[in-house]
């Protein structure tokens, strides 16, 4: 698993997910390490952390059951009240990829040009608006 934030991370007790990881205890998935059911380092190939305040968000792609397709979780983990962690999570699937970034390119642009035209974002890359065909929009 890589959390790439700049420290080492394998050796924690309990994670932002509100769970525990790598030492044997309970993970995200719902098992244990090593236990089969449930391991998550079985379905995860990638993971991106994103720190924000109260807030922590993860990008994690895994494979499908049969291992030869991937998928998107996006997680928003924060702390409650009470000490544990509110989790919710967006599963974002490989025939969606281009529909979702094309449309949350198209919202951030928006909001910084007719919202927030003298606030100075950061770190924001380039937001570029591919049009798409009319069939490609549906609605479920």
């Amino acid at each position: 698993m890589n959390y790439d934030s700049g420290d080492n991370q394998d050796q924690r007790s309990d994670d932002a997910y509100g769970n525990r990881g790598r030492d044997g205890y309970q993970n995200r998935n719902g098992g244990r390490d090593g236990s089969g059911g449930g391991n998550r380092d079985r379905d995860e190939v990638y993971s991106k952390r994103v720190p924000a305040g109260k807030r922590t968000y993860f990008f994690d792609v895994k494979t499908t059951r049969s291992g030869e397709d991937y998928f998107l979780t996006i997680t928003e983990s924060k702390r409650a009240h009470d000490g544990r962690y509110e989790k919710h999570k967006i599963f974002l699937y490989k025939e969606d990829f281009g529909k979702f970034l094309n449309a949350m390119h198209e919202v951030l642009a928006h909001v910084r040009d007719e919202y927030l035209p003298d606030y100075e974002f950061r770190n924001m890359p380039e937001l570029t608006v591919v049009q798409q065909d009319e069939e490609d929009d549906y609605e479920d």
